[in-house]
């Protein structure tokens, strides 16, 4: 069932796409969004600044979408960025380059097309055969729990339909049932859902020039010739390599498992471990069954360890007893006891007769080994037994745990445990005798961190779950940052230094070897839970010292060159990012792609020909002119073969032109002309998860291929988009598509919405009223608009002569200016409240206040003007309409500047605006205060109460202050001699002493009031907050908003009066409290009869 709004009334929204739609269609006739470089003899002679200063350029992206499904609301989301930023760009009077590229390489639509061709085997060429209800049954009985952990987190989670098969995914997506079987062809994939996804960035209303548009893989011979000639570059300055390493691997696919390959665990790198073998002395009276059927074979229980430096002071080992455990043959003499799972690992890292095949012997319970006596590899007590542990996991290692119980809390927990209930957990108390062993020594904890860490955070037994995890990481942190070695061949080594030592060391003398697995469940496409294999490939060497450096240099430049588009957190994840990247396959054999090109049996993998693509964006429409396959040669004549290497070289990377050449040199260097014009691109924005792969092997790429001069610009991120405050998802109906979303709201409501949903790296929110509400805000903003441009007589014409004018527009003024830094920031979500929200209260306000006389005619029109250029990039439709049909420009709204104030707002008349609007609201909000005073029958502080009915005649008395009460201008002093400008700080203490020297350290008023002030420094600024005056006479503007105010009350008069003036007649109706309550900005008032 669907969990989205359902829309009731609908004319005011089929009114604006209605709207959209014409709008939509005129652009395109046009060619709006089509952008050139300026000519070469427009460029001649001047220099790569004097270029961007005569004919300033922005070139903006996002990744491009995969081809398997339509676009979501979240994609809708990351292209908003660059869109509203685009249309920001283009009213700076720069050309503006937003080109939209079209995602096919890699599994996704190869093993889409796979299941459907099963399904049609089960099923019959139309489904014919499927029995729905059978299987709707069937799946409730089986009701199969979701793993746990960061499966339950991954695409799997995000992406669920509840659908079982791929063929009703088809159904569910609109297409026919007849037509399902044409997507067996993966490359139907591709004829389908490209035109899609054009019209509905179309219908969204997004600046995108389609000329330049393509689809990846070999399908496309000129986006082939591009991705070769990358690869070619890359391996040739040695940063493709090719050697033996781990790699997560689809037994199934039969090759590596890459991030865009997986339905779960995107991000889920190798982790290495050491597989210590610990070889069986005497087995338990239960498993002495094993001792005949292995064959002479020695046994070793083989444990995975991730602290090998702590082997010394191993006191037994754990099992699980509920565990089901194999014996493996590894070769003609040597079997190990492990899980399965652990087995399959190690089958594809060498570790096994038969290289991807477990052979396993037998199979036991864990129970049965309790019991075993073992020989513990490098351990102080040569030899331990196994006991039972209820924290072992089957799906974490190898399913076997070494014990010591001085440095591994959960150890020590659970030693105490097997201790205090021998009998209770099945073992002989001579099996658990050992004591812990000091291996290494901390300056925290000393030599047991273990047994120091269960004392302190009062961990009773193994039970206690949650403090143990908080106890493991900081026993491990402890010893590895500060851990020094007591005992072994290394002792008086740093854990740091000891560790590989140890390591290598006993792998050396037989006594462990080198294992990896997934760090956390990883599920390819194809439904395979994945393994680490090592295995020979091709492998991109990021994490390479002076690549790395190079790419770290990006990030700096980045940061340094605009800030705003890197922001902290973006950067920081970057960072974190490049200290932990390393080796990645760059190749597979399954699925669609380009060739590799010394080594055609392999295919280029999805996330390494998505890294520079950004480039070919800028010659695209002279090679292929929009035809996404490449099909037909572009406006130059060039062929795709003609694109060699060497062709390609000379334009990105001013190579030699080749001879003999393949084509005219003319046209290259047309080619080089539009590329050396808008590239390096300005910005690119993404989901902040593509940091840890695409984003940064983007810089990687980068930094290798192109001279700095051609680095990226900017990068921004975004987190991800919920719906309605929840996860989207499709099995709860809370989910929507582009095109639902534009026919749900029309464009511009949705636009608006996605700049209102956020711009940070955290989580976003699209909120389905907010959207409704804005067809509503924007219909009735469009009928305001007609009607004032209809009717003008109710406006006032002349000289702008009331202080209500001047106030309007230095307010625009001001609004065009904060708005401007917005955009300029892309903070959209601020752009929106200033540009949008905030200058509609502004014409609210005065409206309200010149009600009287009417609004001034040039000033509606220039409010009018300026609000449909400041909303052009949010919702360019319903601009369009106002600056075409009302304003009766000649030119589209797309071709409009932005209204530059080129001056300042003053500031005194900004602020003058605040205090009337302030004063107003607290007149209302004292009254409201006082009417429920005296409802309650409460009689207040002042005499006033006895001297006011609501219900008669009421006036006002208003009273101002000039100065500020000493002890507050004492205390602001205070706090001014105590700040330190270089630092900007306040130095507590010195305030205190000050304070002291005053008398005013027991004044219940003073710290309370320097904390406030304190935080109004921070708000408005520090040479601001320390003015205390202000920029204008409150009784003079009091004076002009008399009429509005006795008319918006209700108040048969009001009277300013000044402090002095008011205490002169302390009396009746003159009440001394509220008097002095006033300070300036902030006055004071009492209510009376009249």
């Amino acid at each position: 069932m669907a969990n989205t709004m359902e829309l009731v009334q609908t004319g005011k929204r089929d009114r604006l796409i209605e709207l959209e739609k014409k709008y939509q269609t005129k652009w395109q006739e046009d060619g709006v969004f089509e952008v050139n470089a300026p000519s070469p003899d427009e460029l001649k002679g001047l220099s790569p600044v004097e270029v961007q200063d005569k004919y300033p350029k922005w070139f903006g992206n996002f990744p491009y979408p995969y081809m398997n499904g339509s676009l979501h609301l979240g994609h809708a989301f990351t292209i908003s960025k660059i869109e509203f930023a685009a249309g920001y760009q283009r009213m700076l009077g720069k050309r503006v380059l937003f080109p939209h590229g079209l995602h096919a390489t890699g599994m996704p639509i190869k093993a889409a097309a796979d299941k459907i061709i099963r399904e049609m085997e089960m099923f019959g060429t139309n489904f014919e055969r499927f029995d729905e209800e059978a299987q709707n049954d069937k799946h409730i009985k089986a009701a199969p729990s979701a793993v746990a952990g960061k499966a339950t987190k991954g695409k799997i989670a995000a992406k669920s339909t509840g659908l079982t098969y791929q063929f009703q995914i088809m159904l569910s997506i609109g297409v026919p049932r007849t037509e399902v079987k044409k997507f067996a062809d993966p490359h139907h994939w591709l004829e389908h859902f490209p035109p899609i996804c054009k019209e509905d960035n179309n219908a969204m209303g997004n600046r995108i020039d389609w000329r330049r548009s393509f689809v990846t893989t070999d399908l496309n011979p000129y986006y082939d010739s591009f991705v070769r000639w990358q690869m070619n570059k890359l391996h040739a300055l040695g940063k493709v390599k090719f050697g033996e390493r781990y790699t997560i691997y689809s037994p199934k696919d039969g090759q590596p498992c890459m991030d865009h390959d997986r339905s779960d665990g995107e991000g889920v790198n190798p982790q290495e471990y050491t597989g210590v073998k610990m070889e069986v002395v005497e087995w338990s009276p239960a498993a002495k069954a094993i001792e005949p059927k292995v064959d002479g074979r020695k046994v070793f229980l083989v444990a995975a360890t991730l602290r090998p430096e702590t082997m010394y002071g191993q006191t037994n080992c754990f099992v699980g007893t509920s565990i089901k455990y194999g014996v493996f043959a590894i070769n003609d003499t040597e079997a190990f006891v492990c899980t399965y799972r652990a087995a399959r690992n190690m089958a594809f890292q060498g570790l096994s007769p038969d290289r991807g095949q477990p052979q396993q012997l037998l199979e036991i319970d864990g129970a049965a080994l309790v019991g075993t006596k073992i020989k513990a590899p490098f351990g102080l007590a040569p030899e331990v037994y196994v006991l039972p542990m209820d924290n072992v996991l089957a799906t974490k290692g190898t399913g076997v745990v070494t014990s010591v119980p001085s440095d591994s809390p959960d150890d020590f927990a659970t030693l105490n445990d097997l201790r205090k209930k021998p009998e209770f957990y099945k073992i002989d108390r001579e099996w658990a005798s050992i004591d812990p062993i000091p291996v290494l020594t901390t300056p925290t904890y000393g030599e047991l961190t273990a047994p120091r860490l269960v004392e302190k955070l009062k961990i009773q037994s193994q039970k206690d779950v949650k403090q143990l995890a908080e106890a493991k990481e900081i026993a491990y942190k402890e010893g590895f940052y500060s851990g020094i070695m007591l005992v072994g061949e290394f002792k008086g080594l740093t854990v740091q230094e000891a560790k590989p030592k140890v390591r290598a060391s006993m792998i050396e003398q037989g006594m462990a070897f080198a294992y990896a697995e997934p760090e956390n469940l990883v599920i390819s496409r194809s439904a395979d839970e994945c393994v680490v294999a090592l295995m020979d490939q091709w492998y991109m060497d990021y994490g390479e010292p002076v690549w790395r450096s190079q790419a770290e240099r990006l990030v700096l430049r980045i940061s340094s060159l605009l800030f705003l588009t890197i922001g902290l957190q973006t950067r920081n994840l970057f960072e974190a990012t490049l200290a932990w990247l390393n080796q990645w396959a760059c190749a597979r054999t399954y699925g669609l792609g380009s060739k590799l090109p010394w080594d055609p049996q392999f295919m280029v993998e999805s996330l390494s020909d998505s890294t520079i693509y950004m480039a070919y964006y800028t010659v695209a429409h002279l090679l292929h002119d929009g035809d996404i396959f490449g099909r037909t040669p572009g406006p130059l004549g060039v062929s795709a073969e003609q694109m060699t290497d060497e062709a390609w070289e000379y334009v990105f990377c001013n190579g030699p032109w080749p001879d003999p050449e393949p084509f005219q040199k003319e046209k290259a260097d047309a080619l080089k002309h539009e590329f050396n014009y808008f590239y390096p691109f300005d910005m690119r924005s993404s989901g902040k998860d593509l940091v840890q792969n695409n984003l940064t092997f983007l810089l990687y790429n980068h930094a290798a291929i192109f001279p700095e001069e051609k680095w990226p610009k900017g990068i921004r991120t975004n987190g991800h988009l919920m719906l309605n405050g929840k996860k989207m998802s499709k099995s709860t109906g809370n989910s929507l598509t582009l095109r639902e979303g534009v026919r749900k709201f029309g464009a511009d409501a949705m636009r608006l919405s996605l700049a209102d949903a956020g711009d940070g790296v955290e989580d976003a929110n699209f909120d389905e009223k907010t959207a409704n509400a804005n067809i509503l805000r924007l219909h009735t903003l469009m009928t305001w608009c007609e009607e004032i441009f209809k009717d003008e007589s109710n406006l006032r014409t002349g000289p702008k002569n009331s202080y209500h004018d001047r106030v309007f527009e230095e307010e625009i003024v001001d609004l065009i200016n904060i708005t401007k830094s917005h955009y300029d920031a892309t903070a959209f979500k601020d752009a929106l409240k200033f540009g949008f929200y905030e200058l509609q209260s502004a014409r609210d306000w005065y409206r309200e206040v010149t009600a009287d006389i009417g609004m001034h005619a040039d000033l509606v029109k220039y409010w009018v003007r300026v609000a449909t250029l400041m909303i052009t990039p949010f919702a360019p439709h319903f601009a369009e309409h106002i600056w075409t049909e009302l304003l009766k420009e000649p030119q589209s709204v797309q071709l409009a500047l932005w209204p530059d104030t080129e001056r300042t707002a003053d500031r005194s008349i900004i602020e003058t605006g605040v205090y009337m609007r302030g004063t107003l609201k607290m007149i209302r909000d004292a009254e409201i205060t006082l009417l429920k005073r005296l409802q309650k029958g409460k009689k207040g502080k002042g005499a006033e109460d006895a001297l006011f009915d609501p219900k008669k005649p009421k006036a006002v008395r208003i009273y101002v202050a000039t100065k500020f009460p000493e002890w507050q201008e004492t205390c602001v002093q205070a706090v001014k001699d105590s700040y330190s400008r270089p630092d900007d700080k306040i130095d507590d203490v010195k305030v205190r002493n000050i304070l002291i020297e005053n008398g005013l350290i027991k004044d219940k008023r003073a710290m309370p009031f320097i904390q406030a002030f304190k935080k109004r420094m921070s708000e408005i600024g520090v040479d601001t907050a320390f003015r205390r005056t202000l920029l204008f006479s409150e009784s003079e503007i009091l004076k002009e908003l008399l009429p509005y105010l006795k008319k918006s009350l209700s108040l048969e008069d009001v009277e300013v009066f000044s402090v002095e003036e008011a205490l002169q007649r302390e009396g009746r109706g003159f009440t001394r409290t509220i008097i002095e309550s006033s300070e300036p900005g902030s006055p004071a008032f009492e209510y009376r009869n009249v």
